[in-house]
């Protein structure tokens, strides 16, 4: 009995400083130069954080911060709503192309991100939108991972018995939806808004090809840009990487209860 509770302790301290190991890296990495970190890896640190700093910290960086927060709580808000309400509609309706529909945003999930890019970047630039933010939000409405998690936490944690009374009191879609279905699904909801803020945050490409004024870099760009003409600075870069993933830190930690719980409930049931 001991040895196995050793052996688990052994593999819990082994799984916890292995993940925690390329932050702890970071960290260091973020108090040297760009030399002390191409001599080799150290796990102590340098004398250069303040420097590093004051190359990451300037006005643009403040409005990179500005521009990520307004597009991937903008992209979360609505990626989640419109996806618990197409999940809802998969669920709750019963018409003829329903599976078909389903079946089409399950394709959408299999078709690369680069393949995607080349057809909405032409559409965002037909509609005069090119150069903006407004892309990157556009972009996770019609998300199709997004249906396909809450059409299936649906199916498993929607009881229709208490949509059709619902209906019989007289109640709307609407109403119906938010003080009944939403109840509901808070898990669902929590896990989802964490992974679509997440993978918003941390968007690169899109933004690469649609942006080109500084004053709509997200972090991602900014941080890219850091160092001059003729020298990178990844130290700096580094820097900026580990003041970007600040808000992903919080964000996890205030969500990560519903996000465990979400990932729990909503197994895959047909």
């Amino acid at each position: 009995m001991r040895t196995a509770l050793l052996a688990k302790y052994i593999v819990i301290a082994f799984v916890t400083t292995t993940s925690f190991l390329p932050l702890f890296l970071m960290v260091i990495m973020s108090t040297q130069t760009t030399e002390e970190i191409f001599r080799g890896l150290t796990f102590l640190p340098g004398n250069n954080l303040t420097a590093n700093l004051n190359t990451v910290i300037d006005p643009l960086f403040f409005t990179a911060y500005m521009n990520s927060v307004i597009v991937s709580v903008t992209s979360t808000f609505f990626s989640v709503l419109f996806s618990a309400m197409a999940g809802y509609g998969l669920v709750a309706y019963r018409f003829r192309l329903r599976n078909a529909i389903y079946n089409f945003v399950l394709i959408t999930m299999m078709v690369p991100v680069t393949i995607r890019l080349i057809g909405y970047m032409q559409q965002m630039r037909v509609m005069g939108l090119g150069g903006s933010l407004i892309p990157l939000v556009l972009v996770w409405l019609a998300n199709g991972f997004g249906v396909f998690w809450m059409t299936q936490y649906l199916k498993s944690a929607l009881k229709i018995e208490m949509i059709e009374s619902a209906r019989i009191d007289g109640s709307n879609e609407l109403l119906t939806f938010f003080y009944i279905v939403i109840p509901c699904i808070r898990p669902a909801l929590g896990t989802l808004s964490l992974t679509i803020f997440l993978w918003s945050w941390n968007m690169y490409l899109l933004p690469l090809v649609m942006i080109s004024s500084p004053a709509q870099y997200t972090i991602p760009l900014f941080i890219q840009t850091l160092g001059t003409e003729y020298r990178d600075d990844y130290a700096a870069r580094i820097t900026g990487l580990l003041l970007a993933i600040v808000p992903l830190i919080i964000v996890f930690a205030a969500g990560s209860s519903n996000f465990i719980k979400g990932l729990t409930a909503g197994a895959v049931k047909e």
